[in-house]
Parts: C-alpha cells; sequence; structure tokens
C-alpha cells in the first residue's frame, strides 16, 4: 500500500510537517567546510552536477550532503540523506496513469447535447481548462529552469526529475480532454492571456521563479538562499497548495454528480500527483528550515503571511468570476471558508500560526477523493491504486 499525504487529512492546528527521520535532520556544516570533497566550487556556492573529475577523491559520506550549497558530488545518488525523497520518488512512479486510459465518451456525448450542460458549467469547464493547461506548464518551467539548478542533493532531484514528467503529463491530460470535446484549442490555451479572472494567477506566480532562472543567480547567500526559499514556498505551498483548489472542487463536484466524469477522473488523479507534490515540496521546505535556520527570521515569516493571506483573496476572487450565481450547489461564500481552511493547514505545514481563526471545511468529501487507501474509484470503478506493471496489485 502506497503512504499518501492527505494534504487535507487532520484539522486545522495539525503541527508543522518535518521530514519523516529525525537522525536525518543534521546541519548541513560539513556539506561546506573543507572536509567534503574538493570540488571546483565557490564556498557557499552548490554544485551542479557539472564539474570536472577529480580522479582519486574519496567517497561520498552522508554528512556531506545538504539540500541547498552542498558541494558534495551530486552525480552519485547514494548514499541516502534523505529517504523521505526517494521514497516519493518511487511512490510516484508507482501511481503511474496516462490521460488516454481514460474513457471520454459519456463526455462528448453530454458536451454534444443541447440541455446536457448548463452555460454556467461549460464556463467551469472551459476557464479551469484553460487556467490548469497554463499552470502546470508554468510550475514545470520553474522546476526545469530554476529550482533543479539550486537543489543540491541527487535524491531529491531524482524526484523533481519524476515531477516534471509528471507536470507534462498533466498539460497533456488538459489537451487530451480539449481534444475528446472538440473545444477551440486557441481560446483554451491563451485564456491565460485573454481572461483576468485566469490571467491574475499566472501573473502572481511569474515573478517567483524569473531571478532564479536568471544563469548569474546563485545561492549562498542569506538573501539568495530566502529567494529561493520564497521560490518554493510560492510554488508548492501557495501556486499547487492554494490556487488549484477551487479548479479542483469544481471539476470533481462536477463528477460527483455524475456529469463530466471523464473529465473528473483526469481532474482525480492529477489532484493526487499535485497532492505529492506538494508535500516533498513541504518536506524540502523544511528541510532547508532545519539546516539553515537563520533564512526563517521574523519578518521572512511576516513575508511568507503576507503572500499566503494575498494568494487566498486572489482564490476567491477567482471563486466569485468562475461562478457568480453559484453552481452545483457550491457558492463562492462557500469557497472563501474552505480557501481559508485551506491557508491554515499550509500553515500549520511549515510552522507558521493559524491566520483564520474558526474556518471549516465545507468539502470533507474532498478528502475522500484524496484517500488512495480507497479500491475502488471515485466515479466509474476502477482501481485508483493505479501502479505499472509487476507492482500493480488487483483487488
Amino acid at each position: 500500500m502506497l503512504n499518501w499525504d492527505d494534504p487535507l487529512a487532520g484539522l486545522a492546528g495539525t503541527s508543522p510537517r518535518l521530514p519523516h527521520a529525525a537522525s536525518e535532520q543534521r546541519s548541513p556544516s560539513p556539506a561546506l567546510e573543507s572536509t567534503s570533497p574538493a570540488l571546483p566550487a565557490e564556498k557557499g556556492q552548490g554544485a551542479t552536477g557539472l564539474e570536472s573529475i577529480e580522479m582519486g577523491a574519496r567517497r561520498i559520506r552522508v554528512d556531506d550532503k545538504a539540500i541547498i550549497n552542498c558541494r558534495a558530488d551530486l552525480n552519485q545518488l547514494v548514499p541516502f540523506k534523505y529517504r523521505w525523497a526517494w521514497q516519493k520518488y518511487l511512490d510516484a512512479c508507482a501511481n503511474h496513469w496516462m490521460p488516454q486510459e481514460i474513457n471520454m465518451n459519456a463526455d462528448i456525448a453530454l458536451w454534444k447535447s443541447r440541455d446536457g450542460l448548463t452555460e454556467d458549467e461549460r464556463t467551469i469547464i472551459k476557464r479551469n481548462l484553460g487556467f490548469f493547461s497554463t499552470a502546470d506548464s508554468l510550475v514545470a518551467n520553474n522546476l526545469v529552469l530554476a529550482v533543479y539548478r539550486h537543489i543540491t542533493n541527487p535524491e531529491c532531484r531524482q524526484y523533481l526529475l519524476r515531477q516534471a514528467f509528471e507536470e507534462a503529463l498533466h498539460t497533456h491530460a488538459y489537451q487530451y480532454v480539449v481534444e475528446s470535446l472538440g473545444l477551440d484549442e486557441g481560446e483554451v490555451f491563451n485564456m491565460y492571456r485573454e481572461l483576468p479572472a485566469v490571467a491574475r494567477k499566472a501573473e502572481w506566480a511569474l515573478p517567483f521563479t524569473q531571478s532564479l532562472s536568471d544563469p548569474s543567480f546563485r545561492t549562498g547567500t542569506p538573501e539568495a538562499d530566502q529567494r529561493l526559499l520564497r521560490d518554493l514556498i510560492a510554488f508548492y505551498v501557495i501556486f499547487e497548495g492554494i490556487f488549484f483548489y477551487v479548479g479542483f472542487t469544481q471539476i470533481l463536484s462536477m463528477g460527483r454528480r455524475n456529469k463530466m466524469t471523464g473529465t473528473a477522473e483526469q481532474f482525480q488523479y492529477i489532484l493526487r500527483d499535485e497532492s505529492m507534490h506538494m508535500n516533498f515540496g513541504i518536506d524540502v521546505i523544511n528541510q532547508i528550515k532545519i539546516e539553515n535556520p537563520h533564512l526563517w527570521g521574523a519578518a521572512f515569516q511576516q513575508e511568507i503571511i503576507a503572500m499566503l493571506r494575498e494568494a487566498v483573496d486572489i482564490e476567491v476572487q477567482y471563486a466569485r468570476d468562475t461562478m457568480p450565481r453559484g453552481i452545483l450547489g457550491l457558492n463562492a461564500p462557500m469557497f472563501e471558508n474552505y480557501l481559508k481552511f485551506i491557508a491554515n493547514r499550509r500553515c500549520a505545514q511549515i510552522g507558521l500560526p493559524e491566520q483564520y481563526p474558526g474556518a471549516s471545511n465545507p468539502f470533507p468529501w474532498m478528502s475522500e477523493i484524496l484517500d488512495l487507501k480507497k479500491e475502488k474509484n471515485f466515479f466509474e470503478g476502477r482501481v485508483t491504486e493505479y501502479q505499472s506493471g509487476g507492482a500493480l496489485v488487483w483487488t
């Protein structure tokens, strides 16, 4: 059975999620001192994995490793220091799926039917496809062009490579839905440049990756390291951990009502991938805090709190824009409460105080969808613990 972390499990007030093995919470100082294998990198800057081979260098030790600013050889996966990262990589591989495996015939018939869906329901489908088709590309660009360069641990990089593939898979899924339904591809994929409700979230995220993708950017100073930490929080905790939840809830709510079940199933698998992405990112963030406590000062924490609160306001506005009249038994005030509940959860996961006392979860069924211990799919009775090859266990 896979060990999945439900980002909504437990209620507000949950203690911060820290990496799983206490023995792995060591100071990074050994990796920054002269006891580390010598590499042609300046002190304070991390290795890239592209350094020249040094013949006769001693073998890597666990204490040589660190999440950021590590100068040990990044081409050596073992010995593991962060086994939680390797386990998440294995879990992600075991959860492999492909968009074409999901039957879209019922969705196609419903979409073509004159009275199958209301205009508001059609709007929700198109706007969420418009947002997510761009959002997963933004996340992939951030991973490949920025984050991967500055995470100096090979087991974490291994997971990042898997995540990058999954972001491509998600974009594939949205394209597959668009193609299946016969939607205007240009309208959907260009929506983030035409519709303010969709554009606002993409505009918010872009500045958090632009400086990291600058070839001249280097970690190794408190200011630069905080810039990387801020970017990780922006993408893992906010973009994937808050900005995705209105859209996921809207589409999955349609599936619960036996509408657009194929599209909803695509989103169900995507949500489960994103849950793993977010939990991996939170573990990385917490490990960086453990190894670099000077980065987590009071002023920086207040800056992150302000980011979280701004993100909640933006996502609440997205809920209002996509469903101004209410639909599917949902309305914008319900989403406002839900987003505040989620924000409290995110704060707890990275060690910040709760920001919205009394916020509750009006959609408890969302946690059920994330519970992969269930044997059957929420909509069509498919096996939800989809695993590849010999790892698949049919029940």
